[in-house]
């Protein structure tokens, strides 16, 4: 039986390379509760999820990696991001149906690249530039790969209404390897299907691709949807707009209220919590948020 909002690790006894295999259940369940968007911008955000999660699991930093795209396309905001915490969170952004969905991401987003963020919370976060290539997530991904300084990485993603799936093959970090092994194995992971993936358990996906090899799988590790979203992170936000804008915004609406994108946690802020904030310099008013 397939074990949901897990990740596996594993690694080849005879062979220095790594992986990971994930699978998302509830977690994405409740992202796409929160999106209104197609069937085909809701399997990108599905591969997205899976991917910064993966991605994520093989950095060893207290803090979260994000993946955005934004652009003037049919979709035109795709963000996922996971932490060392193994939450995820994700959202997409559609204005317009995508006629043709064997179009490249540049064509569907409207833009020539994608952002990778990592904030480890110490010091300025670390941003990779990746340029949008192919048609699928995964292809843009693995250019950023092959044309990186990074370990070799293949990935394989999948999603459908039900459930987002992964998985990562990658180079233990010192150690050498031949291009024999990591040919033979990458080969053997390039037959699984879709179906397959979000399908089969672990230990019969792994037996499925790899039975003539040997490998050890350790402890699942959990999965789950969380949120950083709060209080006082919205109205730090409210800040920035400056106390006149605020109070504009008060004239004309007799409250300021900021809907949370990836959770739908309301925050209403009355004409006191604003003159409040703003007096006592960054002393947060306690009244309650509406969920």
């Amino acid at each position: 039986m397939k074990n949901n909002d897990q990740l596996f690790r594993f690694v080849f006894d005879d062979t220095p390379i790594r992986g990971q295999l994930l699978s998302l259940d509830a977690s994405w369940q409740k992202c796409l509760q929160r999106s209104d968007a197609d069937e085909y911008a809701q399997t990108i955000l599905g591969h997205a999820l899976a991917a910064v999660t993966l991605l994520a699991s093989t950095l060893k930093i207290d803090g979260n990696i994000t993946l955005q795209i934004r652009g003037q396309g049919p979709i035109h905001l795709l963000v996922a991001q996971s932490n060392n915490q193994r939450s995820v969170r994700g959202l997409v952004r559609q204005s317009q149906p995508v006629e043709e969905p064997a179009e490249t991401l540049q064509q569907v987003f409207g833009a020539d690249k994608m952002v990778i963020t990592i904030d480890s919370g110490k010091g300025k976060p670390h941003q990779g530039i990746v340029p949008l290539r192919g048609s699928t997530l995964q292809e843009a991904l693995e250019a950023y790969f092959e044309h990186s300084e990074q370990l070799p990485t293949r990935i394989w993603l999948a999603s459908n209404e039900t459930s987002a799936s992964g998985l990562l093959l990658q180079k233990l970090p010192g150690e050498d390897i031949d291009s024999d092994s990591w040919n033979r194995v990458t080969q053997l992971a390039s037959t699984i299907t879709e179906q397959e993936l979000i399908e089969l358990s672990e230990q019969d996906l792994l037996q499925r691709l790899f039975h003539e090899e040997t490998l050890r799988l350790f402890e699942s590790e959990p999965i789950h949807f969380s949120c950083s979203c709060s209080r006082e992170k919205t109205l730090n936000m409210i800040k920035s707009l400056g106390k006149a804008e605020a109070e504009d915004i008060l004239s004309e609406q007799g409250q300021i209220s900021v809907t949370c994108e990836f959770c739908n946690n309301r925050y209403d802020f009355d004409p006191i919590d604003i003159e409040q904030f703003f007096s006592n310099d960054n002393e947060f008013p306690g009244s309650q948020s509406i969920h």
